[in-house]
């Protein structure tokens, strides 16, 4: 089964950049609104950012102005650039993406580390 494999997540100091990528396992015809989401020990998972086939995007308040989410369509591939990292962005990140038919798919996720 086809799933979303994440990397490029790591351990940064604060004020640091990471850039995360997404790619899919196998062959996906095509996805539409794909999205990154967080999960903080103790938390529950929350929505960072999200972006059409046609890139529009949304970000949640706290990531606003310090990530961008952008994508390739002829690569279904979604990437988050990171900057001004905080320890409180401190998360597992997690790929979604939905195709043609609603299907969801998720990545296992990918651990970003913010020392202070």
């Amino acid at each position: 089964q086809v799933q979303l494999v994440e990397s490029g997540g790591g351990l940064v100091q604060a004020g640091g950049s990471l850039t995360l990528s997404c790619a899919p396992s196998g062959s996906i015809v095509r996805l539409n609104l794909m999205a990154w989401y967080r999960q903080a020990p103790g938390k529950q998972r929350e929505l960072v950012a999200t972006i059409t086939r046609g890139a529009n995007t949304n970000y949640a308040d706290s990531v606003k102005s310090r990530f961008t989410i952008s994508r390739d369509n002829v690569k279904n591939m979604v990437y988050l650039q990171m900057n001004s990292l905080k320890p409180e962005d401190t998360a597992v990140y997690y790929c979604n993406a939905m195709d043609d038919a609603r299907y969801p798919y998720w990545g296992q996720g990918t651990q970003v580390t913010v020392s202070s």
